[in-house]
């Protein structure tokens, strides 16, 4: 999964049509650059809008981090997107356990090689009803874990409102900020040597979790939920659009397309 000269030119292609339309569509505000490694790590950013992988991808991008996310394998067959997304070696995911691990072998040779992959734990668009990050997949955690991979914490704010949540169209105008603050990497040493069971794996996720939503919560200047929203516990899918409609939910199969492979 080396950068190849045919990948460095498609990114270069397409960081020439989405930065200048990113640049043009919102105002960027981005604090705790400095906290990204030097060498290759995962990005861990919260989920409300479907260009959110645009806003980390800018950002990654203008600190000469090339960003691959994990992103669904039907967009792969979409024309034209699926030529930039193999060009651009970004990771499909398949919903089986079998292609799923080998989603993760790939990102973790993207990582063993120094570049910056991007792992979304909620998995697709967060439920919450206030954009708050809800319970996260264990992806990431185990990735990290299983190689010492550092995990760094990212929350944006601000993009929502150009396109919200499931929304067909941007609101462009007035013009509006989009917010991304970096985190330290995760402090995941308390589970060194311990197995990688669920119980592991699911409490190293809520770590990386209450580090993302912290991040989220200083952007905002406000309380997060105390308890994180559990799609399961609301009767709603854990992937693939869930939209409110006249005070009721109705679930459909697009989702936003990055996420966890777990």
């Amino acid at each position: 999964m080396k950068e190849t000269a045919t990948s460095h030119i498609a990114f270069v292609i397409a960081a020439g049509i989405v930065r200048p339309v990113m640049n043009l569509l919102m105002n960027k505000k981005w604090e705790g650059l400095e906290k990204l490694p030097a060498g290759g790590f995962i990005a861990v950013p919260n989920h409300c809008t479907e260009i959110d992988p645009l806003v980390v991808g800018h950002l990654l991008y203008n600190q000469k981090r090339m960003p691959h996310f994990l992103a669904k394998a039907g967009l792969f067959k979409v024309p034209v997107l699926g030529a930039v997304l193999r060009a651009t070696k970004q990771i499909p995911v398949e919903r089986s356990s079998g292609g799923a691990n080998r989603s993760l072998q790939l990102a973790k040779q993207v990582v063993d090689e120094g570049g910056a992959i991007v792992i979304y734990p909620e998995g697709t668009l967060t439920r919450d009803p206030e954009l708050w990050p809800m319970k996260g997949h264990t992806g990431a955690a185990r990735m990290a874990l299983e190689s010492g991979i550092p995990v760094v914490p990212m929350a944006h704010w601000g993009a929502h409102e150009v396109l919200p949540r499931y929304a067909k169209r941007l609101h462009a105008f007035p013009r509006k900020t989009s917010r991304v603050i970096v985190g330290a990497p995760v402090d995941l040493s308390a589970f060194a040597g311990r197995p990688l069971d669920k119980a592991t794996l699911t409490e190293a996720t809520n770590v990386i979790m209450d580090a993302i939503t912290g991040l989220l919560a200083t952007l905002r200047g406000e309380q997060p939920p105390a308890v994180r929203w559990d799609p399961a516990a609301h009767n709603q899918s854990t992937h693939g659009r869930f939209i409110e409609r006249d005070g009721g939910p109705a679930a459909g199969d697009n989702g936003a397309g990055v996420e966890d492979a777990t």
